[in-house]
């Protein structure tokens, strides 16, 4: 069979069984559809966990971060791994405690504001549906390039499956489904990495064929790497560009903006206990683990692979991976010096990557370019970071099967978190926003259909980032980031650890948190990006790293205006103190 009809096969057995397992454990109270009735078994709450943690950046934009930032692409890897660690170690257990259902939930009760809570829920939205545009994107890169699928129909159908799991199933048939969808993305992702690996390196262990001699030479993958990289301009693989204190403050930025995820968070409401919390946080960890260790190898065997099969080739007997890719716009090639081969080296190719209209080859091959400085070096390849782990498999000749399923995962971890992020918006609205502020008189019956419309709701607007993706989804990944970072992350830490903190100084710490990040982001990113250099940045750091001073000044303030103002009641202080004892 053909890869098309490989990956139709893959991909429509798993949305049947998605469908199937919705079905089974539709949700009938709101218990069901916030928290899974808060019975799930640690174990399954570690795979849905990982699933719902390991979003299409995981699967798709991680390792090509990494395998063209080279070791500065470490941040996201540390970071993202790092912030879990936070949150199963300081988070989950004491909120899983508290025994709630959603994080604005406990924002509101522990500083006994709702205007605490509306900010919560403010800045959840935000967040979450930053990444789900992200995830819709994910979706249709492979349904446009392995399904043949317009991009805009390719999202169309995510948004419909996930319509239904999502609205019919709740929670509770979230988790069971990303159960499915852990194990068709990790599957995905070692199968290739287990042949590369042996292809390159005779090693069967991606982990360990990262570290080894090529198999037919007795150079080290990394060291020949390097010299690759470095006579093709690039900083050499294993070096860092960035400086020490922006890859601190990215990385810390990182932890503590995952940390602060709601999606994730939630995950530990569904589970029977404060015990079973901590017992599933240390599952989803190995979960986690198998393919956040595999993928540094993942990135060096496909930046090895990419050079060589496109270096000095000539264009019009490119590999057909590469016209694949360009046919929808995500690789694109411009001849500079007309001699017909395509170079591949360090610099901008092009400054507009939309293509070039043309009757015989349709939106594809050369790309427009301005006469701009910086576009006056020898590169002439522009590759989005995002394919590297999908096409890596087509890239390496690997059997078709091995493709589609790569696929498939692509899909499945987009979903995965789709789902997750779709739940924790509809629960903000309806829980948080109508029940515990607007319309306190509504009945659960109400409150049930009233989650399932805001769910229908935020798929709509998904849907949309998706089909009309912004112009600056890519730079507000950072804003994401960074306001979870410095807003939610401190007050619910500050809110387990510290009884003294009251209301004035969480809402203080927020919005000052809020208002620095946000500021400093949108200076940089948006309003005078020409600026956007170490030179210009506060102390060197880049927009990417301030959500750490940003989280810094949310805590000083905090502490500062509390220790001003008088202390919460005496209820708050006993909740406090329960939820910390063990």
């Amino acid at each position: 069979m053909s890869v098309q009809e490989w990956t139709f096969v893959m991909v429509g057995v798993s949305f049947a069984l998605y469908i199937l397992i919705a079905f089974k454990s539709r949700a009938k109270t709101t218990s069901d559809f916030y928290v899974a009735g808060k019975s799930v078994n640690p174990i399954v709450n570690g795979m849905a966990t990982a699933a719902d943690w390991m979003s299409a950046a995981s699967f798709l934009s991680m390792a090509g971060l990494i395998a063209f930032l080279g070791k500065d692409g470490s941040v996201y890897l540390m970071g993202w791994t790092g912030g879990y660690v936070l949150l199963a170690l300081l988070l989950a257990p004491y909120l899983r405690k508290f025994g709630q259902f959603t994080v604005p939930d406990f924002i509101g009760e522990r500083y006994y504001s709702n205007t605490a809570r509306v900010v919560a829920v403010v800045c959840l939205i935000f967040i979450s549906f930053t990444y789900i545009a992200g995830q819709m994107r994910g979706v249709g890169i492979v349904f446009s390039r392995f399904l043949e699928v317009d991009i805009k129909l390719g999202v169309v159908i995510g948004m419909g499956i996930v319509f239904v799991y999502a609205v019919w199933g709740g929670m509770k048939g979230i988790t069971y489904t990303q159960v499915a969808q852990y194990t068709v993305l990790i599957f995905a992702y070692l199968v290739p990495a287990v042949y590369i690996s042996i292809i390159m390196t005779n090693n069967p262990i991606p982990q360990l064929g990262f570290g080894s001699t090529l198999s037919n030479s007795p150079e080290f993958l990394l060291d020949k790497l390097d010299k690759v990289t470095s006579d093709l301009g690039f900083t050499p693989y294993t070096e860092n560009a960035k400086s020490k204190i922006d890859i601190f403050c990215i990385t810390a930025a990182l932890m503590a903006g995952t940390a602060g995820l709601p999606h994730v968070i939630v995950r530990f409401f569904t589970v029977p206990s404060f015990n079973a919390a901590r017992k599933s946080a240390g599952y989803a960890l190995i979960f986690i683990a198998l393919l956040y260790t595999t993928a540094p190898a993942v990135s060096a065997f496909a930046r090895m692979n990419l050079i060589d099969s496109i270096q000095d080739k000539e264009y019009s007997e490119s590999p057909q991976w590469f016209r694949n890719w360009e046919d929808i716009g995500l690789i694109a090639w411009k001849d500079k010096n007309s001699d017909g081969l395509i170079r591949y080296s360090a610099g901008n190719a092009l400054e507009d990557v939309k293509p070039i209209y043309s009757e015989e080859r349709g939106n594809s091959g050369e790309r427009t370019v301005k006469n701009l400085p910086d576009l006056s070096n020898e590169n002439e390849v522009y590759i989005d970071t995002d394919i590297i782990v999908l096409a890596n498999p087509e890239i390496a000749n690997l059997p078709f099967w091995v493709v589609a399923l790569v696929a498939a995962g692509g899909v499945a971890a987009a979903l995965s978190t789709a789902a997750g992020l779709l739940i924790a918006i509809s629960s903000a609205i309806s829980h948080d926003l109508l029940k515990k502020t607007i319309m306190p008189e509504i009945s659960e019956k109400q409150e049930l259909f009233y989650s399932r419309l805001a769910t229908a709701f935020a798929i709509g607007v998904a849907g949309l980032f998706g089909i009309y993706p912004p112009a600056f989804v890519a730079q507000v990944v950072a804003f994401a980031f960074g306001l979870a970072a410095s807003t939610l992350f401190p007050v619910l830490l500050l809110g387990i650890f510290s009884k003294r903190l009251n209301k004035e100084g969480a809402i203080a710490g927020m919005l000052v948190g809020l208002v620095f990040t946000s500021s400093y982001i949108i200076y940089f990113k948006f309003m005078a990006p020409e600026l956007n250099t170490p030179d210009n940045w506060f102390l060197s750091i880049s927009p990417e790293g301030i959500g750490f001073v940003g989280m810094i000044l949310n805590v000083v303030v905090a502490l500062i205006v509390s220790s001003l103002t008088a202390p919460p009641p005496k209820e708050v202080g006993e909740m406090v103190e329960r939820i910390r004892r063990p």
